[in-house]
């Protein structure tokens, strides 16, 4: 895994976003911070295979992430899975992904993908489709609570992912440029207590979600209706 040449990081930050919120902003503000990368792109899912379907349309997801991002250039969406129709795998879209910048960039400067995860989420890592193939594909930042004990450092991993992640751990930010993937490394970022679960519930109570996500996305979910009434 080791290189000699250092590689400028992309973040991937994937989820179902249904809607976006203050947390997802805030994990992601944190990590261009810690991570230092060149541009940090939303993934949202479009039919993941291990969650329910999302309440909102791709198309609506999408549209709020923009709104949510607007002003900030080192936030981009990536909409490949919303437009794919079946179940969505990230295994596939990061190969597609990988493509994209390998054939992208010119001369010497060379990128290494940084798949932002939670803690809860990786996990479940052997439940994903193809997730061996990943650390192949990418380095996976794990977003963890300040203060809390490193997943490296707990027996909540399960055997098989635990030997699939031995000698991968790192412990800064910077090892992640030294290598094109397979890396982890696991980030104190700031868990803020909201969830998207959370926000659709209240919407579809008929009370008031704001100060939970940005006015702008509200003021969307309102004129379009969306998460009334359970929707």
């Amino acid at each position: 895994m080791a290189d000699t040449k250092t590689y400028a990081l992309i973040g991937i930050y994937g989820g179902t976003f249904d809607p976006v919120h203050y947390g997802h902003l805030r994990i992601a503000e944190e990590l261009t911070e810690i991570l230092r990368p060149d541009h940090l792109l939303f993934l949202p899912a479009g039919h993941p295979r291990l969650r329910d379907t999302p309440a909102a349309t791709g198309a609506c997801r999408v549209t709020m992430l923009h709104t949510a991002i607007r002003g900030n250039s080192m936030f981009s969406v990536d909409d490949r899975e919303t437009r794919r129709s079946g179940e969505t795998y990230s295994v596939e879209s990061l190969q597609e992904i990988r493509q994209k910048y390998q054939t992208k960039h010119e001369g010497n400067k060379r990128v290494a993908l940084c798949f932002i995860i939670g803690a809860d989420a990786f996990i479940k890592l052997p439940r994903w489709y193809r997730w061996r193939e990943l650390f192949e594909l990418c380095h996976f930042v794990i977003a963890n609570r300040p203060g809390s004990v490193p997943i490296a450092n707990t027996s909540s991993l399960p055997d098989e992912l635990k030997d699939a992640c031995r000698d991968r751990w790192i412990t800064t930010a910077d090892e992640l440029k030294n290598a094109p993937f397979g890396l982890i490394f696991t980030a104190p970022t700031t868990l803020l207590d909201i969830s998207s679960t959370r926000i659709r519930n209240i919407i579809a109570s008929g009370k008031s979600a704001r100060y939970l996500l940005p006015e702008p996305v509200l003021n969307y979910i309102d004129r379009h209706d969306l998460y009334a009434g359970g929707k």
